[in-house]
């Protein structure tokens, strides 16, 4: 596999929210059941820190932050979301993405990222782990999953702080 890792551009839109609903259909990635639109997304997220992982031109993966606050003591704070086309999962592309995510916010001067991500999702909880982040806490039964059985989640609250600011 050769992969490359770029800018997100809107020219991306189409996999970008594809890869994304699909994760949403496997039901253990979000508590959202459909994939916003290009320009609800494009809006949400910081456009200095969103990239596609792409092998031979067909993009396999996506990660992107959004601020945590718009007040300005946070600025350095920021959330992120990741995800890998089912078929390319387990093979780098969401170590690429998130490696490449980190060193994109330190240059930045981002201190904090972090996620919520379900326990049941182990894939992803071994690679922030393994890519520094750290498990601060459980937020048990945070809010009830209407698209997967109207069931209560618990969501595991995940943060790497960068250790160069």
């Amino acid at each position: 596999m050769d992969l490359l890792v770029r800018p997100m551009t809107a020219d991306d839109a189409a996999p970008v929210l594809a890869i994304y609903q699909a994760g949403l259909d496997s039901g253990e990635a979000s508590f959202e059941h459909t994939a916003p639109t290009w320009e609800v997304f494009d809006s949400t997220r910081l456009p200095d820190h969103r990239h596609v992982a792409a092998d031979s031109g067909t993009v396999l993966g996506w990660i992107a932050v959004s601020p945590v606050s718009a007040r300005a003591v946070y600025a350095g704070v920021v959330e992120h979301s990741v995800y890998v086309h089912p078929r390319a999962q387990g093979r780098g592309v969401g170590r690429l993405l998130l490696q490449t995510l980190i060193d994109s916010t330190e240059a930045a001067g981002v201190w904090t990222i972090q996620s919520g991500i379900f326990p049941e999702n182990t894939a992803s909880l071994a690679l922030h782990h393994a890519c520094g982040f750290r498990t601060v806490g459980i937020r048990q039964r945070i809010a009830r999953h209407a698209a997967h059985g109207d069931r209560w989640r618990d969501v595991v609250l995940l943060e790497r702080r960068s250790p160069l600011l």
